[in-house]
């Protein structure tokens, strides 16, 4: 597969079709990938794909869009379903951005692997999707792959040019819905006993807000001063406001790809959370993030016969 992708790559700049490709290169870091940019057809050797390439890449292709450049992506399905959103968020045009769709096997965890694996600097990490191996220490993939990962109903890309590679099934809505129904099985006590506790740890370094392609607000709400919205300390209330304030912002945007969760150093749940609230979104609009580019989420938009059963 990494091949195919290469050639279209090289293929594209070549012809002038795009002026970067954005995918996938050697991480500086064990068990990571990193976002490289590649310009030149020549250097399209350095693309890799493989189980580590976890991040969604799609916030990469509205900057680079923004700068005037027209772009080629590797995107496995989550990304594909950003660029979506993006797309009927009127970002940018279809015509600038070309995907070569990868369907995904799923990605592993790094911080899984970080606890089976310690410390293995200087050690060479082999990768596939069967397994992960340092040294002569070796761990099924399936073993490690992410929460996100093992929920997801389009491991093959929504929107492509290319597809390289066999489509994919991603898991029944039975097998997607089961964290959300385990959530919304609680009561109210201890649901708010559940985000209490893990919105508690957060220390406010919005790494899930940098890692979350949807998340491009020049201003932030957790950082404007007119109007202020929250503090910026550690209080409860201000933990409490500013992590249920940016998953609201996602509603019918979120496209549980599970950057946010990937990145947090403490460990929040986000998975389960955000997997409810697409459960919900689905159930009261019909809607699904990033599948149709032609009509916005639907907090963004309004219908004359939207169902209105809060209204008492």
């Amino acid at each position: 597969m990494i091949e195919k992708i290469r050639e279209i790559a090289k293929n594209w700049l070549a012809e002038g079709k795009v002026d970067v490709v954005i995918g996938f290169g050697e991480g500086t870091t064990p068990f990571s990938a990193k976002p490289i940019f590649i310009t030149k057809p020549d250097d399209v050797e350095k693309l890799i794909w493989n189980p580590l390439c976890r991040l969604n890449l799609a916030g990469y292709v509205r900057r680079e869009i923004l700068a005037g450049r027209k772009v080629g992506v590797v995107a496995k399905g989550c990304d594909s379903r950003s660029i979506g959103i993006l797309l009927a968020e009127k970002q940018f045009d279809r015509k600038d951005v070309s995907i070569i769709g990868v369907p995904c096997q799923g990605m592993v965890d790094r911080k899984t692997l970080m606890k089976k694996f310690g410390n293995v600097d200087g050690e060479k990490v082999s990768a596939d999707w069967n397994s992960i191996s340092v040294g002569d220490k070796s761990i099924s993939t399936e073993e490690v792959l992410s929460n996100a990962c093992r929920i997801c109903r389009y491991p093959t890309p929504v929107h492509y040019d290319e597809l390289v590679g066999e489509k994919i099934e991603g898991v029944s809505i039975e097998e997607h819905d089961k964290p959300a129904v385990e959530m919304l099985e609680k009561n109210r006590e201890d649901r708010w006993k559940f985000y209490t506790e893990h919105f508690g740890r957060c220390i406010r370094c919005y790494a899930c807000r940098q890692a979350c392609p949807t998340c491009y607000c020049d201003e932030c709400f957790v950082d404007s001063n007119d109007p202020k919205w929250l503090e910026k300390g550690q209080h409860p209330t201000d933990l409490m406001l500013w992590n249920l304030g940016r998953i609201y912002h996602q509603v019918g945007r979120c496209v549980e790809c599970g950057s946010c969760e990937s990145v947090c150093p403490m460990d929040i749940p986000f998975t389960e959370i955000l997997a409810g609230m697409s459960k919900r979104v689905r159930e009261l609009y019909d809607y699904e993030s990033g599948i149709a580019v032609d009509e916005p989420p639907p907090l963004q938009t309004f219908k004359t016969d939207d169902p209105q059963e809060f209204i008492m």
